[in-house]
């Protein structure tokens, strides 16, 4: 099953394509495409679908081949950022566009971000274990302390080693509450980022804090599922409004919370915002 589209389709879409196939053919199937993302590699692992990328790496379960990249240095590996980390690698995407100079030590970096130093400090550690050790290091050493210096594979750390922000969603019938949810967060933001249909119900994001502060401030009305007239409450493991941009969550948090789905629109509205990003 050869892939030849220019872009990168994630794994779900391949998954969703690998079962349509099946229905046409009793043998065995393999998906092939000339580069795949290690993040998305893992992916394929995960759903169990056997690829083939020519002259570099190969899974095929069927016949208990697993991969090897003959090029990748053995290191500790990272499956996933912790939040910290995640709002760490976001501030320097962000910021780098506009100070390309920009350099900050984990003690500056833990007041910008209100977390402790020894937070960022393991949060500094964490990306320079996934930086790839064939590149020139991206965090550099002083007699001071340690410079988190360049951004060129940031991006790329992100979307192998990054994760959705949304830890709990909950479902709610009172309009009321509308005064005190502003930041638009899942379909609700995809839609003002992309030409996707706005949702039935709105989506909102929030801190933890923020969602314990509106629970105690109000007798709250939870559905146990979504309805047309509801409001959906994403409950975020690092504050959402961090890195928002007017009333709308950034960009690559939110592809990190809708980069899983099924839905061929869903990843099609996201490719559009993604081009929109300088």
């Amino acid at each position: 099953m050869v892939d030849v589209e220019k872009e990168e389709n994630s794994p779900a879409v391949i998954h969703k394509h690998f079962n349509q196939v099946l229905k046409a053919w009793n043998g065995e199937i393999v998906y092939v495409r000339d580069q795949v993302t290690s993040y998305n590699r893992k992916r394929l692992v995960q759903h169990k679908i056997p690829f083939v990328v020519p002259g570099n790496q190969m899974y095929l379960p069927m016949l208990a081949v697993d991969f090897r990249e003959h090029f990748r240095q053995k290191r500790k590996e990272i499956h996933t950022y912790s939040p910290a980390t995640q709002a760490l690698l976001l501030y320097w995407i962000y910021n780098k566009i506009d100070y390309p100079d920009l350099e900050k030590t984990p003690t500056e970096m833990a007041k910008i971000l209100d977390y402790t130093k020894m937070t960022m400090t393991r949060a500094f550690r964490e990306i320079d274990s996934t930086l790839e050790r064939d590149t020139v290091s991206k965090i550099k050493k002083n007699s001071v302390d340690r410079l988190l210096h360049s951004w060129i594979d940031l991006r790329k750390q992100l979307y192998e080693h990054g994760k959705s922000p949304v830890s709990k969603r909950y479902y709610l019938n009172d309009s009321k509450l509308s005064s005190h949810l502003t930041l638009k967060a899942g379909l609700s933001a995809l839609s003002a980022y992309s030409m996707l249909a706005a949702p039935m119900h709105r989506t909102f994001a929030l801190s933890n804090d923020e969602w314990k502060a509106l629970k105690n401030k109000n007798n709250l009305h939870l559905l146990a599922k979504p309805d047309s007239d509801c409001v959906e409450i994403e409950v975020w493991t690092y504050p959402p409004a961090l890195f928002a941009r007017s009333n709308l969550i950034d960009r690559y948090s939110l592809y990190l919370s809708l980069r899983d789905s099924g839905d061929e629109r869903i990843q099609m509205a996201l490719k559009e915002m993604l081009d929109g990003v300088p």
